[in-house]
C-alpha cells in the first residue's frame, strides 16, 4: 500500500460561506413560500426549500480541520482515498471516512498520553471507551514500555527497561498493513529487546561471542549501553519497517539484576573487589619488602643470613599486608 498525499483541496471555508448563504436562502424560500398563495409554485419553492434544509448540512461532514504535523487517511466506500497532511481547513467528499485504527489505544509515556488510568499496564498500552480523534499525529513520540524480566546471554534474570521514540512516515503503511500499529509496535520493541539482550551478559564474561563473528569480546549490557541500544534500534526497524514506522532512537532507561539474584550479585561484585584490592596490596608489599632488603644490602647496615631474611620478610608481609595497625616488639637484646 503505497500513501497518496491529497493536495488543492484547501477549501473548506469557501464551502462553510456557500452553505450557510445556502441555509439562509433556503429558509427565506421556506417563508416565502408559506407567505404566498397556495398554488403549484408555492407548493414548489416550499418543496426544493424542505429538501435543501435537509440536505445541506451534509456539506458539512466534507470540513476537516488539521493542524501541524497532522495526518487525516481518508477512504471512500472501503477504497482508500489519499491522505491530508498539511495544515488548513479542507473539504473533502462528505462520504469520505476517516480511518486510523488506533485511535483509542494510548502508548504508555507517549506524546498522546491522556491523564487517566491505564487498564493494561502489562504490555504498555492501553485501550480507552471515549471518543478518539481519527486523526494521525505525524510528531516525534515517546514509547517506554514497562521493565521486563529477561534471562542475559548466561542465564542470569536481569529487569530491563528501554524508552523508543518513533514517528509515522507513511500513513498508508500505518493504517492498512497492520491492524493496529501502536499496539504492533509496543511488542515488536518487547520482542527486539529480549532478542538483543539474550545476546549480552549483564558484565564482562570471557569466552562470550556477543557481535557473531565467532571471536570472544567485551561487550556487555553494563559496558557496552550505546552498541546495545543501537542494535536495539536497528532490530525494532528491521520489525516494523511494513507498517510506516520510523525509528528516532532507542535508550535503555533501567538495568539491574533481578531480585532474587541481586544480593549474590552484590556479594560476588564485593568479593571481587576484596580479591583485587589484596592483590594490589600483597604486590606493594613485596615489592617494599625487596626495595628493604636491598637497600640494607647496598648501605651495609645489618648481614642477614637467609633464615633472618625470612623472618624479616614474614614480618614486614604480616604489618604491611594485614587489616589492623601492627603491635610492634622491640628486641633489646642481641640479634642472636
Amino acid at each position: 500500500m503505497e500513501e497518496k498525499v491529497l493536495k488543492g483541496k484547501k477549501n473548506g471555508m469557501l464551502v462553510l460561506f456557500l452553505s450557510i448563504l445556502l441555509y439562509i436562502a433556503e429558509i427565506g424560500g421556506v417563508i416565502l413560500g408559506a407567505s404566498m398563495e397556495q398554488g403549484v409554485l408555492s407548493t414548489v419553492i416550499m418543496a426544493v426549500s424542505i429538501i435543501g434544509l435537509c440536505v445541506t448540512w451534509m456539506l458539512w461532514l466534507g470540513l476537516k480541520v488539521l493542524r501541524p504535523q497532522e495526518a487525516l487517511v481518508l477512504t471512500l466506500f472501503g477504497k482508500y482515498v489519499g491522505t491530508l497532511k498539511e495544515a488548513g481547513f479542507y473539504f473533502v467528499n462528505p462520504f469520505c471516512i476517516a480511518v486510523n485504527p488506533a485511535s483509542r489505544t494510548q502508548l504508555s509515556q507517549s506524546g498522546d498520553v491522556q491523564t487517566v488510568k491505564i487498564k493494561n499496564e502489562a504490555n504498555g498500552y492501553a485501550s480507552y471507551p471515549e471518543a478518539a480523534t481519527k486523526k494521525i499525529s505525524l510528531k516525534i513520540m515517546t514509547l517506554n514500555n514497562h521493565r521486563q524480566k529477561i534471562n542475559d546471554c548466561l542465564g542470569n534474570p536481569i529487569e530491563i527497561g528501554i524508552a523508543v521514540t518513533w514517528r509515522i512516515t507513511d500513513t498508508a503503511k500505518a493504517v492498512f498493513n497492520v491492524d493496529n500499529y501502536k499496539e504492533f509496535l509496543s511488542l515488536q520493541c518487547d520482542s527486539a529487546l529480549r532478542h538483543i539482550v539474550r545476546l549480552y551478559p549483564y558484565d564482562v564474561a570471557p569466552h562470550v561471542d556477543t557481535t557473531g563473528d565467532g571471536v570472544a569480546d567485551e561487550g556487555s549490557l553494563r559496558g557496552s549501553s550505546e552498541i546495545v541500544a543501537n542494535r536495539i534500534k536497528e532490530e525494532i526497524q528491521s520489525r516494523i519497517g511494513e507498517a510506516g514506522i520510523e525509528i528516532v532512537e532507542a535508550r535503555i532507561t533501567y538495568l539491574a539484576y533481578a531480585t532474587e539474584i541481586a544480593a549474590v550479585m552484590l556479594q560476588r561484585q564485593q568479593a571481587s573487589a576484596i580479591i583485587d584490592a589484596r592483590k594490589m596490596i600483597v604486590d606493594g608489599a613485596v615489592g617494599m619488602v625487596e626495595m628493604a632488603l636491598d637497600r640494607l644490602n647496598e648501605n651495609g647496615v645489618v648481614e642477614l643470613d637467609e633464615e633472618r631474611k625470612a623472618a624479616m620478610v614474614s614480618n614486614l608481609l604480616v604489618v604491611l599486608c594485614g587489616n589492623h595497625d601492627a603491635q610492634p616488639v622491640v628486641n633489646s637484646g642481641s640479634l642472636y
